[in-house]
This record gives structure tokens, C-alpha cells and sequence, in this order.
């Protein structure tokens, strides 16, 4: 259909395109943590400027997680979870991964327990805090700190 020469000028077009698109990329500063002001803006996102309060959130991670793929975490929040009183939702935030909030559980009532248990990625070492929102409107918090040995969530 083409001949050899104009299949030789494509070919070498489309290789110029990718070349000069791979640096294009290369040189674009894309973040590949999150930071502080990342977390006080997905806070800010979810309650609005609602002040949180320390307590009644319990947080457990392991002291030293050896892969960052897969952590082991825990919260358990102080609440009778009745229909008056209870917990409408934990969220999971982190200061180093891509993005602030990791995750967020909705609760009600009937939930029984206000206790959830998972496993995330996190960047590296890093204090995850948890958030959790009761039926009153008030939001109570509570952190803890482990060290990862190899980092999930890298870009690269």
C-alpha cells in the first residue's frame, strides 16, 4: 500500500511523537503525596468547618508495617449507637498517600458497634488519622503512627 520510504518517514514520525511526549511528561510535576494543606482540604470537603475534637476515636496500626501495600488498621469510636446517639460515619485520612482521604465508612444504628477494620495502602511512614461523625452533628478524632519499611502509593 505505502511504499518503504513513506512507511520509514511514518515510522519515524510516530518515534519523534513519543519521544517528545515522553519528556512533555517526564518534565510535568506531578505530586505523589499528599501534604498538609491536602489533608486539611479533604477534611474541610467532608465537615465543612466543623471543629474536631480529640477522643473517643481509637486508631491501631501496627508499630512497624513491613509493606506498605497492605497495613492492618482498626478504629473503634466510644458510642451507645443508638437511635439518638450514634456514629454516622469514620473517614481514614493520610498526610503522605496520593490522595488525603483513604476511605469512608457509613454507620447507623444498626450497626451495633462502632467499629470497622481494614487494610490500606500508605506511602511510607506517616501518623493516619480517623474521623468520626456522630448523629449530634460533633466530630471526634483520633491518630496513630507507624513506620513502613517499603512504600506503597509511589508514582514514579
Amino acid at each position: 500500500m505505502y511504499s518503504r520510504s513513506v512507511q520509514k518517514a511514518l515510522n519515524r514520525r510516530i518515534l519523534i511523537r513519543m519521544g517528545v511526549g515522553g519528556i512533555l511528561i517526564a518534565a510535568t510535576h506531578l505530586p505523589a503525596l499528599a501534604g498538609p494543606d491536602d489533608l486539611i482540604q479533604a477534611q474541610k470537603i467532608l465537615f465543612g468547618d466543623r471543629p474536631i475534637r480529640e477522643g473517643r476515636v481509637t486508631l491501631k496500626l501496627p508499630a512497624i508495617a513491613e509493606n506498605g501495600y497492605s497495613v492492618p488498621l482498626s478504629v473503634d469510636v466510644d458510642s451507645p449507637m443508638t437511635d439518638k446517639d450514634h456514629v454516622r460515619q469514620i473517614a481514614i485520612f493520610s498526610p503522605r498517600n496520593p490522595i488525603a482521604e483513604i476511605v469512608r465508612f457509613k454507620l447507623g444504628p444498626r450497626a451495633g458497634r462502632a467499629a470497622v477494620s481494614t487494610r490500606i495502602r500508605l506511602g511510607g511512614t506517616q501518623t493516619v488519622q480517623a474521623v468520626a461523625e456522630l448523629s449530634d452533628g460533633s466530630l471526634w478524632s483520633g491518630s496513630a503512627t507507624t513506620v513502613v519499611t517499603l512504600a506503597a502509593c509511589v508514582v514514579l
